[in-house]
């Protein structure tokens, strides 16, 4: 999660408080009302199948530092994010606002949910993987270290539905306190990660990916809508890799699916971060000017424009045909014509 910084974007306070008096009280109104800015660019006949090229960009909260981890969480109606550097989770919902429920956060990144609606947290500062319960705040660690020697700083996490956790492990979270805690490496590497569905909480992880050598800075990751295949892109090599699954869990016959994410003029508004599929195999990652959005087959549909750099992207809303970008101040929203590839956690339990 580098943090990229726009000029003449402001930095905020580090939180957002629970909407005033007039804020719209149902998604609907959400929709309607909310402040809106930014424009896309298709590259591709494709593009316009996905969103209009006028789609308003909808903000969802401001006045944060660097905002990450987006998840929607079905039973409560409302967005979790993470805020890095003001070491927070925070809740939205459209009748509530913003607001912190938790801090600290060890300076959490990436997020998603298990079937009951548990939080599986990458957590920077204390280089865990955990799970936490939205109500209660009850937290379990469920890996810390990896051949006796601590994680690096988990940074983001995707669930299969047969219980199947992978992870990314970059450095991010050891090399600046603005994301994490300065302190020395113990992992001579950056790797992926996955927890097996029989994972026992506090026991270490399994490698998904044997080439220690592979990554340079492995970020985002998500599956494909078959769940067959596993995305993983990586910062500083500005591409992603594409994974076979095999039957148990580990991952095969790696190659790249996307590279050249970047442009040098624009380094500063944008970098390969968060990734997501949508239903139907699309890849939306984040990149220079918001979000890059490709075909199955690698071909770069169009962009969906940001006001702010993008770190992560989330579908939600009541037909999880919202996408929900964090992107450093601030969290927008985007109507989309496609809903993202299902979950485990996307129903109503």
């Amino acid at each position: 999660c580098p943090i990229s910084r726009q000029p003449n974007v402001s930095v905020g306070a580090g939180r957002a408080m629970a909407a005033p008096v007039g804020e719209p009280a149902t998604f609907a109104d959400f929709l309607t009302n909310a402040r809106r800015a930014a424009w896309h660019e298709p590259t591709s006949p494709g593009f316009t199948e996905l969103v209009d090229v006028d789609a308003d960009v909808l903000v969802v909260s401001t006045g944060h530092i660097f905002t990450e981890g987006p998840i929607w969480h079905p039973k409560e109606e409302c967005l979790y994010f993470s805020d890095i550097p003001g070491n927070t989770r925070l809740r939205w919902s459209a009748d509530r606002g913003t607001a912190v429920v938790a801090e600290p956060s060890h300076k959490a990144n990436g997020m998603t949910a298990d079937p009951s609606g548990r939080l599986i947290v990458c957590e920077h500062a204390s280089s865990s993987v955990t799970r936490i319960a939205p109500g209660s705040g009850e937290r379990e660690v469920l890996c810390s270290h990896f051949e006796g020697k601590e994680l690096n700083s988990p940074n983001d996490v995707v669930m299969r539905s047969d219980g199947t956790v992978y992870f990314t492990d970059p450095t991010y979270g050891r090399l600046a306190p603005t994301v994490g805690v300065v302190r020395p490496l113990e992992q001579g590497f950056c790797g992926v990660f996955r927890l097996a569905p029989d994972h026992a909480a506090g026991t270490e992880p399994l490698l998904a990916w044997p080439d220690r050598e592979y990554f340079r800075k492995p970020n985002g990751l998500c599956l494909s809508p078959d769940e067959r295949l596993l995305y993983v892109d990586d910062t500083e090599q500005s591409n992603i890799s594409v994974f076979d699954i095999a039957p148990d869990g580990t991952l095969t016959n790696v190659r790249i699916f996307a590279k050249g994410i970047t442009e040098v003029r624009m380094a500063p508004n944008g970098k390969v971060d968060g990734i997501k599929c949508d239903e139907r195999g699309n890849v939306y990652v984040t990149a220079p000017y918001g979000v890059w959005v490709y075909s199955p087959d690698g071909t770069k549909l169009g962009e969906i424009r940001t006001p702010q750099p993008a770190a992560n992207l989330h579908w939600g809303g009541p037909d999880w045909r919202t996408l929900f970008i964090t992107a450093n101040t601030a969290v927008y929203a985007v109507q989309l014509k496609v809903a993202g590839r299902k979950e485990p956690f996307m129903h109503r339990a």
